[in-house]
């Protein structure tokens, strides 16, 4: 908890005031049963009514008031509690933003989605417990404890017994349910990794008509999820009726032995009433406190998963006093290996290669050729294992992170639109941009001509993924927010394989406009590349011939054969 703890700050007076207000709350509480005793054993007994009317206007104080103590104490516990939560959660989305991809490969996003959301939540429900719960009931067995051998002590002793025996029940079944909460978080993930990738893919199912095979995956995780949760459950079911039969056990001892005490003259019928309520209050302390312990356990869980999010570093470091100033979007490869963090084989080997500042580069290659792999490397998305990428001259990873990633602008292969607006998307490439700039932009990644069709133009909606629009459209737009940035660089990952090819000729007409800009195409259509400066081919994770058009028709027989075989592909249609 000390990595926890001091994001509780900002809600320090809540965390402070609700303890306080809740023993206040508990003494009112437990006032009440001697109050009672009082009015039974001298105002009934001596039928001295304004005794009773005395005492019981101060009960009624005393509800008053331990009424007002619980209302503020719950209040103050929710912030304290939930505010906690909501910064441990804030905390982690940091966290989770300064990953490197390859941290990333190493968490599931329905984990992140659990973590971020049941288990914050959890933590906060158990810091409004440990901050009310925790503090109510010690403090109640306590104060009930105490009244109880003020009352009478010999008959106190009840609890010797009492006491031991739900400490005792409590232990052993906490011992059993820890296990269970451990394992009924990770169920909750693997519910929400079948729901994330039924929904992301729905279509996909529909077209398929896979609805019906969906289902039973779906079944089989969520039996799975529930059978887990009721043998949690199940745990607490078994404990409520065994704490019952201890208290009432308790009760009938002292009603057994209170009552022939009461008959011989040396205790009162109102100090027995109060002492079965001091009992019934200091049972239910202990039952309380296992019910606290329970949701603890879970809370113990949902920390652990926390931590380890926050407990991992990032897999890209940064230097002291890194360079921020990138000069021009030249770039080498210097010898350049890799492999993904866990993998013994290396999914690129023996790069080298350079690239001028201004020149437009190819890459083209069979599936699986590690294309994506090698521009991820240049922004930093990954490090290299071995070799160096140089930008401007120097070794990308002596420059401060955020600086380099603004000089290098990267449309990935999955096109992204953020819900809002198509303003506040091409923002996202300079916030203070003009819509002089973004329309620029737009016309240079030809989109202006789907955009200036909308009646309300720039601030057309945009659908959470860009759903409400092709998939052409889409990457037009991811274009558009990328030349936003004014890079000297700008990667392009298979990112115009949806658009037509008269779109596709203007777009790399519009790359050559940007004057010394770095441009670096990755595509599966020859077309796309063939009039770039050169032409990287790749296999097996290895260059396997590099230069023009023309000269790579001559000596890549790979090159050649993709070339071929898309020109018959032409002809054909």
């Amino acid at each position: 908890m000390n990595k926890l703890l001091p994001h509780m700050k900002k809600y320090t007076a809540f965390a402070i005031l609700c303890p306080i207000l809740m023993i206040l709350e508990v003494l009112a509480d437990v006032a009440i049963p001697y109050l009672m005793s009082k009015i039974v054993d001298i105002g009934i007994a001596n039928r001295d009514i304004d005794y009773v009317i005395k005492i019981g206007v101060i009960m009624v104080l005393a509800s008053i008031l331990g009424m007002v103590f619980g209302i503020l104490s719950a209040y103050a516990g929710a912030r304290a509690g939930f505010g906690f939560a909501s910064e441990i959660r804030l905390e982690t989305f940091k966290k989770v933003q300064s990953f490197s991809f390859a941290n990333l490969d190493n968490f599931t996003v329905s984990s992140l989605i659990t973590r971020l959301t049941n288990d914050c939540n959890t933590i906060g429900q158990v810091t409004m417990m440990s901050l009310r719960m925790a503090i109510r009931a010690p403090f109640m067995m306590i104060f009930a404890l105490i009244m109880s051998f003020t009352i009478n002590a010999s008959l106190a002793r009840v609890f010797m017994v009492s006491i031991p025996l739900t400490a005792a029940i409590i232990a052993l079944v906490l011992t059993k349910a820890r296990p269970l909460f451990m394992k009924l978080q990770t169920r909750v993930d693997r519910v929400n990794a079948i729901i994330k990738e039924n929904l992301t893919a729905i279509g996909v199912v529909k077209s398929f008509n896979r609805q019906k095979h969906e289902e039973f995956r779906f079944k089989e995780r969520n039996d799975s999820l529930r059978d887990t949760a009721l043998k949690a459950i199940s745990i607490i079911i078994f404990v409520m009726p065994v704490l019952n039969l201890i208290i009432y056990g308790t009760i009938i001892a002292v009603l057994w032995f209170g009552g022939q005490q009461v008959v011989l003259g040396t205790m009162g019928s109102g100090e027995l009433i109060s002492f079965v309520t001091y009992i019934t209050q200091v049972m239910m302390s202990l039952m309380m406190i296992s019910m606290f312990f329970m949701q603890l356990l879970r809370g113990i869980a949902s920390k652990d998963r926390i931590l380890e999010v926050w407990n991992t570093d990032s897999e890209i470091k940064e230097i002291e006093q890194p360079i921020t100033e990138i000069k021009n979007g030249s770039i080498s490869f210097d010898n350049v290996s890799f492999k993904y963090p866990g993998s013994k084989e290396y999914t690129l080997k023996n790069i080298n290669f350079e690239v001028n500042s201004g020149e437009i580069i190819g890459i083209i290659g069979s599936t699986g050729s590690s294309k994506s792999t090698l521009v991820q490397l240049i922004p930093r998305l990954y490090d290299t294992t071995e070799g160096k990428v140089k930008v401007s001259g120097i070794d990308v990873k002596e420059y401060d992170i955020e600086g380099l990633r603004d000089h290098v602008a990267f449309v990935l292969q999955k096109n992204t639109l953020f819900s809002g607006t198509i303003r506040e998307n091409m923002q996202w490439g300079n916030e203070g941009a003009s819509d002089d700039l973004i329309i620029n932009a737009l016309k240079q990644a030809q989109a202006w001509e789907f955009v200036s069709k909308y009646e309300d133009g720039l601030d057309h909606i945009v659908e959470q993924g860009g759903s409400n629009f092709s998939g052409g459209q889409r990457q037009r737009l991811t274009i558009a927010r990328a030349l936003m940035k004014n890079p000297n660089i700008i990667v392009l990952d298979d990112s115009t394989s949806a658009v037509d090819m008269t779109t596709d000729a203007r777009i790399q007409q519009a790359f050559r406009d940007l004057g010394d800009v770095t441009t670096i195409i990755i595509a599966q259509r020859i077309s796309s590349i063939q009039h770039a400066d050169r032409i990287l081919v790749m296999h097996e994770g290895e260059i396997e011939s590099s230069g023009s058009h023309e000269t790579l028709l001559e000596i890549s027989p790979i090159y050649r054969e993709i070339y071929e075989s898309q020109e018959k592909g032409v002809i054909g249609e």
